[in-house]
């Protein structure tokens, strides 16, 4: 067992795929340059907090080496630990580091490999945790190639929730698809009630490709005949993998992290075969949730090119008759909990999200 405490900045993004963990060895090897959006146009509003225009000032663009082609495991395998110079230089920042390492040592936590379900997790566990029979499923991102369970924002998430966190490490595409990987989250739901918690005392939270994984995981885990989680909280929720809404198109040239075509296409192919990509379990935005889900909370920022699947995913569930939250924040890039989560922007949505959990779970 490891106590560690909330990771900084520069780690925590090499988690999203937004920002991309691409090996700089294939990129040498292969003779590739890294990537670099030719049409991002930056802009930093005024109406965040300094702390945020900091952070979005020293954002160029998405960037990342070119990626492998969907199949190749081989491929995806040796670029998975990279991050782009941009991340790095926002780490190396005077200011940004000493406030995020001052932030981070606030929420030291402990984490712990097992195996839940025939699956393997880390139970994260935060300072001055008490058992409440209560659990957080966290489904990491990373566009369903990249990442691991060892969820750097564990200690804040865990500390600020009163929850213990038991993170799937879900095996990733492409030596596995959908379908595996959302039997492993079923899995892992499935095996915390076997361990006495009931249904409604389980809440799931994802992020990005986590998200997507969240949700479908759930639709299944429905449909499959088994009680569903008392809540669900996704952050910048990848929720339609085919590229479909306004602001795929409105936002290309302002979203700093994500871009569809070069960074996200070849990931998406990855998870799942064209033809399954509008499955709602790989999409959820296609999901019929007039059937019933948990109470949701969609969580996004006003940069993102993925606007348009939270917006469309709080419409689906919302048009259902089901109870969603669509909390958008203003200038914020994709998963802005983790790429500035020592920020006023950040805190806000985790008091959202505090304040959406104590409403919902375990009633």
């Amino acid at each position: 067992m490891r106590r560690i405490c909330a990771a900084p900045v520069w780690l925590v993004v090499s988690l999203i795929f937004g920002v991309g963990r691409f090996g700089p060895a294939y990129g040498q090897e292969a003779g590739n340059t890294v990537y670099h959006s030719p049409d991002y146009e930056a802009y930093v509003p005024e109406t965040v907090s300094p702390e945020a225009q900091q952070v979005l000032r020293l954002m160029e663009g998405p960037q990342g080496l070119p990626l492998p082609e969907p199949n190749d495991v081989a491929g995806w395998n040796k670029i998975r630990n990279y991050t782009p110079p941009q991340f790095l230089k926002i780490g190396k920042d005077p200011e940004i580091a000493k406030r995020t390492a001052a932030f981070a040592q606030r929420y030291p936590a402990t984490h712990k490999k097992k195996t839940l379900g025939g699956v393997p997790v880390v139970e994260i566990v935060p300072q001055g945790w008490r058992e409440n029979g209560k659990v957080l499923v966290y489904t990491h991102g990373g566009g369903y190639v990249t990442g691991n369970g060892d969820f750097g924002l564990g200690g804040w998430v865990g500390g600020e929730t009163g929850l213990r966190i038991v993170s799937v490490d879900y095996t990733l595409a492409p030596a596995a698809k959908w379908r595996q990987m959302t039997d492993q989250v079923v899995a892992v739901l499935v095996a915390l009630e076997k361990e006495g918690y009931a249904a409604k005392n389980i809440a799931v939270l994802g992020d990005s490709a986590g998200g997507g994984l969240a949700a479908g995981s759930i639709l299944k885990l429905r449909d499959e005949g088994h009680p569903m989680p008392g809540a669900v909280v996704l952050w910048s929720p990848w929720s339609d993998i085919t590229e479909t809404g306004d602001t795929y198109v409105t936002l290309r040239r302002a979203d700093p992290i994500l871009d569809y075509k070069v960074l996200l296409k070849k990931a998406a192919d990855a998870y799942a075969d064209p033809q399954d990509q509008k499955s709602p379990y790989v999409s959820p935005v296609y999901g019929d949730y007039a059937k019933g889900f948990p109470p949701t909370l969609i969580q996004g920022g006003t940069k993102e090119i993925f606007l348009s699947d939270f917006v469309r995913h709080y419409r689906a569930i919302d048009n259902a008759g089901g109870t969603a939250v669509l909390d958008l924040y203003e200038g914020m890039p994709h998963v802005f909990q983790g790429v500035m989560f020592a920020t006023p922007e950040a805190q806000q949505a985790m008091t959202k999200m505090k304040k959406f959990l104590a409403a919902y779970l375990g009633k």
